[in-house]
């Protein structure tokens, strides 16, 4: 039997203005990302957006990222790794508190944007978010690019891991995504999208924009909710998963 967990960036918004596709996108997934203030959102939307999860059954997570609310958190910045461990912290805490209030538990953490993509490549960054994330509690499970510095961060310190694909981006050939400032970053096509996740979540492998086969860890797939068309596409996502005979759940912690 094979499971795969479908997750989404939510609550990336400000104030009484409401992301129109968080709540659709919530039928369609099993666990939620929520942003914690830093490139996004506010405390009245992490409050909504947790009560949106709960609503929906969807498996509750932190979304922490870089302090630039101009960039959206996509701009590397020169932070260390007692820097990294600080405003991880600090966003899980936050988000903890809303979870907490509303009388249920958080379930994982993902970082966002820049700092998903430094710490996946800097060991130093992901040992310090995944120390963070630890001190934090213990039981929560840390999301990171398959077969990157999180996930063997988090295994060097007890911490349960998600690796995650992506189901709109390609990969180079070492596995990691391709830059965001690249022309072929984004897959357009939604067929090539669909046929790329169903190989990673059966197979357990990606076709790399060289043209190669490389091998990956899928436990948790990404779906992005600010397109056009991202309701549509999480739906069939959905369905065709399901028509595989595959299990849509969150991960659970060992």
């Amino acid at each position: 039997m094979q499971y795969i967990d479908i997750n989404c960036d939510m609550g990336e918004a400000f104030g009484n203005y409401a992301m129109p596709n968080d709540e659709l996108l919530m039928q369609y997934i099993t666990s939620a990302n929520i942003a914690c203030g830093f490139h996004a959102g506010d405390a009245e939307v992490m409050q909504r957006t947790v009560a949106l999860a709960l609503k929906h059954g969807v498996a509750i997570g932190a979304h922490p990222g870089l302090p630039d609310l101009q960039g959206f958190g996509r701009r590397n910045m020169a932070i260390n790794a007692c820097e990294a461990y600080q405003l991880t912290l600090y966003q899980v805490g936050a988000l903890y508190g809303f979870v907490k209030a509303a009388g249920a538990k958080l379930h994982h953490v993902k970082p966002h944007g820049a700092l998903y993509n430094m710490a996946a490549k800097d060991a130093g960054l992901s040992l310090a978010i995944a120390q963070a994330v630890k001190d934090m509690d213990a039981s929560l499970i840390l999301y990171g690019l398959a077969g990157s510095e999180m996930i063997t961060a988090a295994k060097q310190i007890g911490l349960a891991t998600a690796s995650e694909v992506f189901a709109d981006r390609t990969y180079q050939s070492d596995g990691s995504l391709t830059p965001r400032s690249q022309p072929n970053a984004l897959i357009g096509n939604e067929e090539d999208a669909i046929a790329q996740v169903l190989m990673m979540v059966k197979q357990q492998q990606v076709v790399a924009v060289s043209g190669e086969a490389v091998t990956l860890k899928a436990d948790t797939l990404c779906i992005h909710g600010d397109g056009a068309h991202a309701v549509d596409f999480a739906k069939t996502i959905n369905q065709r998963l399901k028509n595989e005979g595959i299990i849509l759940q969150a991960p659970v912690s060992a």
